[in-house]
């Protein structure tokens, strides 16, 4: 009987957990370069159970837990605006920004981008946008960048590159915040017959890879497994009750 409510109370806890990752994509669907979080439940693990103190087991059932979330890097869409300071990437190439709080390097695929007070590129509220020299000094909103990250300037005089890192797809990566990541593992070569499905695209960027109708459907889906698991938990917990009241007959 116990293990009636203890498989519907982790279904609830499952349903929660993936209701609530659902929710923050949704919220962060106008977010630019934002990647979507997934829960990931675990296979059908073999869930053994002891009783009291007794060496010998109950036996087995097959039970499912979340396991991790992870981060969807699939490319999103691009809004254009024919802004300079609006980059996008096509490609499984990231921008670099070296953060505020702490100073690190960080990957993003946010591309709305301005300048700061002493006339660098930077992320606003996040930090300064990283070429291969370094923090990015631009000075005003007269610049063009081409397709491979090279920076110009009004004088077509070359200021810097942009630092792109690649992260292939299925890669785990740290999230911080909602549109920065940190990929921990050693910087790669984007591969040959990946780079001519790479450019840099100025004037545009990219949108979250959330798809409302998408999440929408697995949100429902979500409810309507939760209150299946709340109406079982409830009819275990009852027959649970009546066997105690007839035992004590």
């Amino acid at each position: 009987m116990n293990r009636g409510l203890y498989g519907a109370a982790q279904s609830m806890i499952n349903q929660q957990r993936i209701f609530d990752c659902i929710s923050n994509n949704v919220t962060n669907i106008n977010t630019a370069g934002y990647r979507k979080d997934e829960i990931v439940l675990n296979t059908f693990r073999e869930q053994l159970y002891l009783v009291g103190h007794r060496s010998d087991t109950s036996g087995t059932y097959y039970q499912t837990y979340v396991d991790t979330s992870k981060t969807n890097l699939d490319q999103g869409g691009f809004e254009f605006t024919d802004s300079p300071f609006d980059v996008g990437i096509y490609g499984n190439m990231y921008f670099n920004i070296r953060y505020e709080k702490d100073g690190e390097i960080y990957q993003t695929r946010n591309g709305q981008w301005g300048l700061d007070s002493e006339g660098y590129l930077w992320l606003g509220g996040v930090g300064r946008v990283q070429g291969e020299n370094g923090d990015i000094y631009i000075g005003n909103d007269d610049f063009r960048i081409d397709e491979r990250g090279i920076i110009f300037d009004e004088n077509d005089q070359v200021i810097d590159t942009l630092l792109l890192t690649y992260i292939p797809d299925g890669t785990d990566v740290h999230k911080e915040g909602d549109s920065l990541f940190l990929y921990e593992g050693e910087p790669m070569q984007i591969p040959q017959d990946e780079w001519d499905d790479f450019a840099v695209i100025q004037g545009a960027y990219e949108k979250s890879n959330v798809d409302a109708v998408k999440e929408m459907t697995q949100a429902m889906e979500a409810h309507r497994m939760y209150e299946a698991s709340s109406k079982i938990f409830k009819g275990f917990d009852s027959m649970n009750q009546k066997g105690m009241t007839i035992s004590e007959l």
